[in-house]
């Protein structure tokens, strides 16, 4: 018995290595033929306006983050905070978010003139009335505070983000979930950590990053969510550590803080832009170096998810090692967008 299987264990290994190679040859051309991302950085660079409903408002362009003489340089910025809220069919959530982020900001404006801020609501080709929830908050608070940018079709979470962060004004930006599940308040959690890792004073050029982190909740999530669902978070974490980012423990919380100059840095290299876009956004600046801070948030699960249980944590997983083999065999590069 042991000699038989002796005899045909090089064969087996043969067989094996063949499948491994058929496998990367067939990752190759998927990865190579998957047109990534839809909304090229010379769109990004074209006029925005200001979603107004025709004849209730005025309408301006959006200012570009980019510099136009250089791409990998952002522009000087207007205010000091910039909040992006990427918003698919969200009229019936937004209001809450909008209701617990707007009060806090003017507060913080009110005790302190050198505090300004921007909220910017990406409607992500919503099939409701989104944009006009928007829109009446900018009536509310002005539309210098809150600006409604309505994309003319469905891109993505990710390419909503980039969309909104390539045409924000703050010195900082900080993306948050139009589902309002992290407390907004906590945001200044993410601003303390990144001034105290540069002297007191925040720095825009100066690239860094802090992530809001809910791996501090991870228990009693786990105890939450059916076995089934534990098993795919589980498997999902396990493919995000081994195959692209290895320095934070919850890549998928949708609340970070960027510094204008790394907003600009990793936006213009970003590709995905589903789901699994904070991973990407993550592994380039671990490629270049920039300083990640993970920061424990308040959150709470909202109901509503756009996220299909199996469906899109399938995708995220095809996204994950489509990220790392795409950097790998140099089909995508980090320097700027393609």
């Amino acid at each position: 018995m042991l000699q038989s299987l002796l005899y045909y264990l090089p064969y087996c290994l043969v067989f094996i290595g063949f499948l491994i190679f058929c496998a990367f040859i067939g990752l190759f051309i998927v990865s190579w033929l998957t047109p990534w991302p839809s909304v090229s950085l010379e769109q990004l660079t074209q006029k925005y306006a200001l979603y107004e409903p025709t004849g209730k408002g005025k309408s301006e362009d959006f200012p570009c983050t980019i510099s136009q003489k250089d791409s990998a340089k952002a522009t000087e910025p207007t205010r000091y905070l910039s909040v992006v809220v990427p918003a698919m069919n969200e009229q019936e959530r937004l209001p809450a978010m909008l209701d617990d982020c707007l009060p806090y900001l003017e507060k913080r404006a009110k005790d302190d003139p050198q505090f300004t801020y921007e909220v910017i609501i990406v409607d992500d080709g919503s099939r409701d009335g989104t944009a006009d929830v928007g829109f009446n908050y900018s009536l509310r608070y002005s539309a210098d505070k809150v600006r409604v940018l309505k994309l003319p079709k469905n891109v993505g979470k990710g390419g909503a983000v980039r969309c909104g962060t390539l045409r924000s004004r703050g010195e900082l930006v900080v993306f948050a979930d139009a589902d309002g599940a992290t407390t907004f308040a906590d945001v200044y959690k993410l601003e303390k950590e990144l001034k105290s890792e540069s002297g007191g004073v925040i720095d825009w050029t100066c690239p860094m990053v802090a992530v809001g982190s809910r791996s501090h909740l991870e228990k009693d999530s786990i105890a939450e969510r059916s076995f089934f669902r534990t098993i795919l978070m589980l498997g999902f974490h396990v493919l995000v550590r081994v195959f692209t980012v290895r320095t934070v423990q919850d890549t998928q919380c949708g609340f970070k803080m960027f510094t204008r100059s790394a907003a600009v840095k990793l936006f213009t290299n970003l590709h995905i832009e589903r789901w699994a876009f904070d991973v990407e956004l993550l592994f380039i600046a671990e490629k270049l170096h920039i300083p990640i801070f993970e920061v424990a948030v308040r959150w709470q699960e909202i109901d509503g998810s756009k996220i299909t249980p199996i469906w899109s944590w399938l995708q995220m997983g095809r996204d994950l090692v489509l990220i790392w083999f795409r950097y790998l065999v140099g089909i995508w590069k980090i320097g700027r967008l393609a």
